[in-house]
């Protein structure tokens, strides 16, 4: 089954906002497609896999293992949205799961296909790794935001429950 992954999914996807329709189809090009079913497993924390992953249809939730090894959901997330950022860069272990919630479609992209871009189209990778900075940086002000509000709230409550 030879699937390739929809330009427009790609263009108005998070990776995909400074792309021309015709780099969006070059990116595109570069991408797998997997389908899974609800509650399918798309990769697990701690893996070693460094592929993107650009959600197209459906949700996948984000979960993490707490201090007593509960997994733990700490996000869901939405169509155009990716994942797998910090990974995909660094070169480094998952730090989260992603499961499948309800049926979904997700592109992929996997470091050797991305860095086949540098010579051929270095725009383009220029343009999906600034994509990336921005996608990392609001999560990092994101979390930045979730620190100082719960530093609020342990120090007007002085950590009474």
């Amino acid at each position: 089954m030879s699937e390739i992954a929809d330009y427009k999914l790609v263009r108005n996807s998070t990776v995909g906002t400074e792309l021309t329709e015709d780099k969006a189809r070059l990116l595109a090009a570069k991408m797998g497609v997997r389908h899974l079913q609800d509650g399918e497993l798309l990769m697990k924390e701690g893996e070693a896999d460094q592929t993107l992953f650009v959600l197209a249809k459906g949700q996948l939730a984000v979960t993490s293992r707490d201090a007593e090894g509960v997994e733990q959901t700490v996000y869901t997330m939405k169509e155009g949205e990716c994942a797998g950022t910090r990974a995909f860069v660094e070169q480094s272990p998952r730090k989260a799961t992603l499961r499948a919630v309800g049926a979904c479609t997700v592109y992929t992209l996997t470091p050797a296909d991305f860095e086949s871009l540098l010579d051929a189209q270095p725009r383009v990778a220029f343009k999906v790794m600034r994509a990336l900075f921005r996608v990392t940086h609001a999560n990092l002000a994101r979390m930045n935001q979730e620190s100082r509000e719960l530093t609020n709230y342990i120090s007007k409550s002085q950590g009474r429950y």
